[in-house]
């Protein structure tokens, strides 16, 4: 029975059974599905070769930005030890002209350390300052960014407890890393920076590459104590979408980079801190109002500190993890 019926299958009877308008019908549908994965084609090659302009301005448009940054302690075996969460809730408000800088208000800072209770530090709520922009990213009184020293000088938790040194240092960078990552993803004003970026795939050496930014704070980070930035490259990796927002997708690498951090506390006396250092991360960074919608940070820092009073060494392998959100229009 089975080879009967194959015997008598025809195409051409079931062919010939369609009616031409259908045929037609078919054909016609069969070109129109072609030409539109074409056209769908052509669309996104048009996309991906297009011209950007990634320097434009920041829409003068208020900001709210939430940042975390933790860091772990990684034991010689290899494993993960303590950590510490500091947070960040920053609020901007851009001047009317470049030259008039951009307000903002630290809302809130937060430390956790492993797994404590967040604390917050009172004297930066709601403290308000001006960033604007420069040629060395240095205020008239050498401050990188501009962010004031003063403000960090013997502040204590929200349970009356002074910040040791480490995390008094790490709170200020909190601040100085979120100004970096929006420096990368802005105009600079000499040398290259992401103006210079126009095409998927373009790279460039970054205006900030092999500079040497001070990390003194205070009386017991003296001065002398410095980073050194290696190569730092700023790629267009392609495009994205954050907040509903199409962005341009930056990837940033600062090559092989070192510091050197001179402190003195009473006891035990002079410390002496070197090391190497390695950061990259991504940046999305809005086409339409230029803003940065997401960033990210990751870090591992190797660092050798020696105590002069008993000439003894202490080995330290960090991991710093850095995530930036932009917040505007949350509820």
């Amino acid at each position: 029975m089975k080879e009967r019926l194959l015997s008598q299958y025809n195409p051409d009877n079931y062919r010939n059974q369609i009616p031409p308008t259908m045929r037609l019908f078919l054909l016609l549908s069969s070109f129109l599905i072609l030409f539109s994965a074409q056209a769908q084609v052509k669309r996104v090659e048009d996309v991906m070769n297009a011209r950007y302009e990634l320097g434009r301005d920041h829409a003068k448009v208020p900001q709210s930005f939430i940042m975390q940054s933790k860091l772990m302690q990684i034991g010689p075996d290899g494993k993960k030890k303590d950590s510490t969460i500091y947070t960040l809730r920053l609020n901007c408000v851009p001047g009317k002209n470049v030259s008039d800088g951009d307000e903002y208000t630290c809302v809130r800072f937060t430390i956790r350390t492993n797994k404590g209770p967040e604390v917050s530090i009172p004297a930066l709520t709601n403290w308000k300052y001006t960033f604007k922009k420069s040629a060395n990213n240095k205020d008239e009184t050498g401050q990188v960014f501009g962010i004031d020293h003063a403000k960090f000088d013997n502040i204590t938790d929200s349970n009356g407890q002074k910040l040791m040194t480490e995390k008094l240092y790490h709170t200020y960078n909190a601040f100085i890393d979120f100004h970096a990552l929006l420096f990368f993803a802005e105009k600079t004003t000499q040398g290259k920076g992401v103006q210079d970026l126009h095409y998927i795939g373009d790279k460039i050496v970054h205006s900030s590459a092999f500079s040497e930014p001070p990390v003194n704070l205070g009386s017991q980070i003296k001065e002398g104590s410095v980073f050194r930035n290696g190569e730092i490259t700023l790629a267009f990796k392609g495009l994205g979408r954050i907040n509903n927002k199409s962005c341009a997708i930056l990837g940033y690498d600062s090559g092989e980079s070192s510091f050197t951090m001179n402190m003195y506390i009473m006891p035990p006396g002079d410390i002496i801190t070197n090391g190497s250092s390695h950061y990259w991360g991504d940046i999305y960074k809005d086409l339409q109002s230029g803003w940065l919608q997401l960033a990210s940070l990751n870090e591992i820092v190797v660092s050798e500190t020696e105590i002069k009073a008993n000439s003894s060494k202490v080995h330290s392998v960090v991991e710093r993890v850095i995530e930036i959100k932009n917040i505007s229009g949350s509820k």
